[in-house]
């Protein structure tokens, strides 16, 4: 039987501009599987759509609470999404 792909979105607090946290991002969610988008947010934050299985998206989540090595991550928080708003591979945005 096949899971359901979960889908959620992401925004991460911190210091995340500036320090490759897109990039960094679209690797890891690239090497889990995942699709989905990332992009900066006039605030100093980055939001992140994420959709794959929910291992997957856990473990996404698991790295973004660490980071990569220049950010500094304050906050995580989630909300479910609807899988149809994400296409068939990962891409950074604005």
């Amino acid at each position: 039987m096949e899971t359901k792909p979960v889908s959620v979105t992401v925004h991460v607090i911190g210091k995340v501009q500036g320090v490759g946290f897109r990039a960094w991002t679209e690797r890891v969610a690239r090497g889990l599987g995942l699709t989905g988008w990332v992009g900066n947010d006039p605030d100093g934050s980055v939001r992140a759509v994420f959709t794959g299985t929910d291992e997957a998206v856990n473990a996404m989540l698991d790295r973004l609470r660490e980071g990569p090595p220049a950010a500094r991550v304050d906050r995580v928080t989630t909300e479910a999404a609807d899988p149809a708003d994400t296409e068939y591979d990962f891409r950074v945005i604005a």
